[in-house]
């Protein structure tokens, strides 16, 4: 492994910032330097101060190493039972709305947008829901808006689709071609892909649900802090806030402004009274 001083670390996380604005600083440190220890091998730099040093002439070094440093492993229909609470808990509520909104924060490759979507789609909602996808890593939203995964890779989507309790077949949505299973891009018509950094963006509208899966955990207390807040200001009230199974917000500044709604994670955000 490639190895740096925390002295190296520290300068080049605040060169990030500085120089790229991409703030890690609040990520957890061991698991950053994990990832960065490996982005060193694989894009075949020695040290810190030479990746700086590429990362000034090469713009498109900077989209390779944040594919590094983001964790991009997901799947589609993850935590099959999330997905029956959202269908027979969440979609009821959703669908009092006339056109609800979910912001799917750090959305990754875009499994979990397809799956919301599927689902969406069988309730007969996802025609008059706006789905609004963000993630700091622009090869993975890439990758999302193109909604084409590797073949090999549907048969355990599928496996959690049954499991989630699927009303069709997967392989319903996507055509098989060659080695990749390209997705339905009505699925995707009414979703907005941006790029959005959960450490230094701001609120960008009002939404009835926020789906942050698997984040969290690689924040530090203070950056969990400013993500729930912002999920909080973004909620209507009464809103949904969806985390990952190792993830809560009893622990953060604004544990008592939701309710726990369901096991799987769901978080409601508290009435506010007028007045």
């Amino acid at each position: 492994m490639r190895k740096f001083s925390d002295e190296e670390f520290k300068s080049f996380v605040h060169h990030l910032l500085t120089e790229h604005s991409h703030d890690f600083t609040n990520y957890t440190q061991d698991s950053l330097k994990r990832r960065l220890e490996f982005a060193l091998i694989n894009m075949e730099i020695e040290s810190l101060p030479t990746l700086n040093e590429n990362l000034l002439k090469k713009p498109s070094a900077l989209n390779q190493l944040i594919q590094y440093l983001t964790v991009s492993t997901t799947e589609m229909f993850r935590d099959p039972k999330f997905f029956i609470t959202f269908r027979e808990k969440i979609v009821p509520v959703l669908k009092t709305y006339p056109y609800p909104k979910i912001w799917i924060a750090g959305c990754s490759t875009g499994e979990e947008i397809l799956s919301y979507c599927i689902l969406l789609h069988e309730a007969g909602l996802l025609e008059r829901t706006s789905i609004y996808a963000t993630d700091i890593n622009n090869i993975s939203l890439q990758a999302a808006k193109n909604g084409i995964y590797k073949l090999s890779k549907m048969k355990a989507n599928s496996q959690n689709y049954i499991q989630a309790e699927g009303t069709a077949a997967l392989s319903d949505y996507y055509n098989a071609e060659y080695d990749f299973a390209i997705f339905n891009k009505n699925l995707l018509k009414n979703v907005t892909f941006s790029n959005h950094c959960l450490a230094t963006d701001y609120s960008f509208s009002e939404f009835q649900m926020i789906s942050c899966r698997n984040v969290l955990i690689y924040f530090n207390r203070e950056l969990q802090n400013r993500a729930v807040g912002l999920f909080h200001e973004s909620l209507v009230d009464l809103g949904f806030l969806a985390l990952g199974g190792r993830e809560d917000i009893r622990f953060t500044e604004f544990a008592n402004r939701f309710e726990i709604y369901e096991e799987q994670n769901f978080f409601r955000k508290n009435f506010r009274k007028k007045g």
